[in-house]
């Protein structure tokens, strides 16, 4: 019984020095699990920081080529060249038109004769009007001899009927044959008067058969041919003409663009511009504000602005297509210097601002962006101009403006 139980205490295993030897050799890995998880969260926190940063890609500031003093456009318009005075040519009465001295392009001055209507009726009229003035005179000549005959008879009786020689009935007889005569004779020259008031008209309607230039200008279309019944009363149809041709003066020429209300704030009156013409869009023109209409085009939200050309030219023409560019009246003056040269910047950088003429940009620096206002200049496609707040060269954000804000983290997702 004491050899077995030696025996079993023999094959008895001493687990009292395991548990340390155990934890020695565990803790190596505990302290390589910590270590992964520390690398797990840093991992984390970058990528969430990453996550974080608002997307953007980056527009570089270009300077505006200076021209030799060109100052930037605060507004853009488009229109047409208008005149301010034209007018359809046409005789004052209703006539056929007998001769036609006027071509499309030709340049007529004020007081020449461009056309002539047959004249045969309103001759006829004036000799007419001319034989009842002779026949009125001859009326008021026998009229003034008759009145001059019982002149003396009647001055006769009147002093015998105050010395008392005849009687009041032959003096009132006498009167009466003397009124009536004078009655007679203011007749004759009323009868006379309205003849040859009726003369002039017959002439006046013989001279509006000559059409004449009511100022210098170019005919710039032809409207009737000879032949033809030229009438002012005219609706334009069948074979009848209202006119003869359109006469411009080139001199009236000026620009109507219709600028939209959220704008028009930024046009005044008398304010420098310059423009160019479809036909030639390299010749810029100096121009200046006439004027801003006072009333709205409900249909198209806009309004319309007349300018006028500093200078003529025989190339600006009628109903020609016109860009307009509106410059401001500090920069028109300081032209030629840095700041009123601006830059210009894609539409999509620049953000909405408190005004029409503000705008919101963010301007990169490292990885974060700062918050600028900006004063905005005219829109030419997707390119901006600004006019100040952003200098050549700085580099600015675009994305989504409403994850953006002053000091903002930002990941650059173009070089």
């Amino acid at each position: 019984m004491t050899e077995k139980s030696a025996l079993l205490k023999e094959l008895r295993i001493d687990r009292s020095s395991e548990p340390v030897a155990a934890r020695a050799r565990g803790r190596p890995y505990w302290i390589v699990g910590v270590g992964a998880v520390l690398l797990a969260a840093a991992l984390w926190w970058l990528l969430s920081g990453l996550s974080k940063a608002a997307p953007v890609r980056v527009a570089v500031a270009q300077a505006l080529p200076s021209g030799g003093g060109k100052a930037a456009s605060i507004l853009d318009a488009s229109g047409y060249v208008v005149a301010r005075r034209q007018a359809t040519v046409s005789a004052k009465i209703t006539g056929r038109l007998d001769q036609l001295f006027i071509e499309e392009g030709q340049h007529v001055t004020a007081g020449q004769v461009l056309a002539k209507l047959d004249d045969t009726n309103a001759r006829a009229a004036l000799q007419q009007a001319e034989a009842a003035v002779q026949q009125a005179d001859a009326s008021v000549a026998q009229a003034k001899a008759a009145a001059e005959d019982v002149t003396p008879t009647y001055e006769r009786n009147r002093k015998q009927a105050e010395a008392g020689l005849i009687s009041d009935e032959a003096l009132e007889a006498s009167k009466a044959a003397y009124d009536a005569q004078q009655t007679a004779l203011k007749v004759a020259q009323s009868n006379l008067a309205v003849a040859r008031a009726s003369m002039q008209i017959a002439q006046r309607n013989l001279n509006d058969t000559v059409v004449y230039a009511p100022y210098t200008g170019v005919i710039t279309t032809k409207n009737a041919q000879p032949g033809e019944i030229i009438s002012p009363l005219s609706a334009g149809g069948g074979f009848t003409r209202t006119g003869i041709g359109t006469l411009v003066d080139m001199d009236s020429l000026e620009v109507e663009v219709d600028v939209s209300e959220n704008f028009v704030s930024r046009v005044l009156p008398d304010a420098p511009c310059t423009l160019k013409l479809n036909a030639y869009p390299d010749w810029e023109i100096p121009a200046y504000v006439i004027a801003v209409v006072p009333t709205a085009d409900r249909s198209k939200a806009t309004i319309k602005v007349r300018v006028g050309f500093k200078s003529r030219d025989p190339r600006i023409l009628p109903e020609m297509g016109a860009r307009v560019s509106f410059l401001n009246r500090e920069d028109a003056g300081s032209a030629g210097s840095a700041a009123s040269a601006g830059v210009t910047l894609p539409q999509a950088a620049v953000g909405p601002g408190a005004s029409d003429t503000t705008g919101t940009v963010y301007v990169l620096h490292d990885a974060t962006v700062e918050r600028r206002v900006v004063r905005l200049g005219a829109r030419e496609g997707d390119i901006r101009i600004v006019l100040a707040g952003v200098s050549a060269g700085e580099r600015v954000a675009i994305g989504d403006f409403a994850t953006l804000a002053d000091g903002a983290r930002i990941k650059i997702i173009n070089p």
